[in-house]
């Protein structure tokens, strides 16, 4: 067992355990930032953020103690010790900074009502070119998490087929600052829209009794509640709100297009 292995294996093995909890440890604090922050619920089912952060820190957290366990050697001189893990750590360091990065460059920034339908929009589909023209009181990229937005109504047919262009060449019309507004403003058109759940368990009656659980964990029933579906990264999801406010009260994984 270990207690029989040459000092050499037990010193290496000690140190590399030392180096994967310290990496654990981090790892954990990245992790509240990216699903406390970046990807709260439902945005890490929707956007794929579970996975990104998991292969970004799984390859992160295995590596570094794999290295150390390959470098630690107390017969090394002490300078040359701590200079190789030094270097160790700092490689680590910067995968998991550049992790991070490629994370929050996809992370969503806000859920936009576009006409008919919710949006997930990611920093990444944001075109930088089109930051500047964001509105005031708007914050185009928020790092704390995404806001609720909506696109305004187009202010003439040559807008409205200039937005239908980009949006057949990729960028959707809720990834445009220059169409957005307040979700507020929007409510009248978001009510509108929306339809009855009823209808929703009437096109999906194996669904039903799913629909009635997510709804009564918010504590509403169906009749009081109205739907829009969803677009995500992944795949489409079905938001209920309520009909005279327009707040959105549950969200499930369904495609209600």
């Amino acid at each position: 067992m270990l207690t029989n292995a040459p000092q050499f294996w037990r010193d290496r093995l000690t140190a590399s355990a030392v180096h994967l909890g310290a990496s654990l440890l981090i790892a954990a604090f990245a992790g509240a930032l990216v699903f406390g922050v970046w990807y709260p619920y439902p945005y890490r089912e929707i956007s794929g953020g579970r996975e990104l952060f998991l292969l970004v820190v799984s390859v992160d957290v295995i590596l570094g103690p794999l290295i150390t366990l390959a470098v630690f050697n107390r017969a090394k001189p002490r300078r040359e010790l701590t200079r190789d893990l030094a270097v160790v750590v700092l490689l680590q360091l910067g995968a998991l900074a550049y992790g991070l990065w490629t994370v929050s460059m996809a992370r969503p920034v806000h859920m936009v009502f576009e006409i008919d339908r919710f949006r997930v929009v990611h920093a990444v589909e944001v075109p930088p070119e089109l930051l500047d023209k964001t509105p005031a009181g708007i914050e185009a990229l928020p790092l704390l998490g995404p806001t609720l937005l909506a696109v305004r109504p187009f202010k003439s047919s040559q807008e409205s087929m200039d937005a239908t262009m980009a949006a057949i060449q990729g960028v959707s019309l809720g990834a445009r600052p220059d169409l957005w507004e307040s979700y507020a403003q929007a409510v009248p058109d978001v009510v509108k829209a929306a339809k009855p759940v009823s209808q929703l368990k009437r096109r999906f009656p194996t669904q039903a009794a799913d629909i009635d659980s997510v709804l009564a964990s918010a504590g509403r029933r169906a009749e009081s509640v109205v739907y829009l579906p969803l677009v995500g990264r992944k795949a489409f999801w079905t938001v209920f709100l309520d009909p005279s406010t327009a707040q959105i009260l549950a969200t499930m994984p369904l495609d209600s297009f």
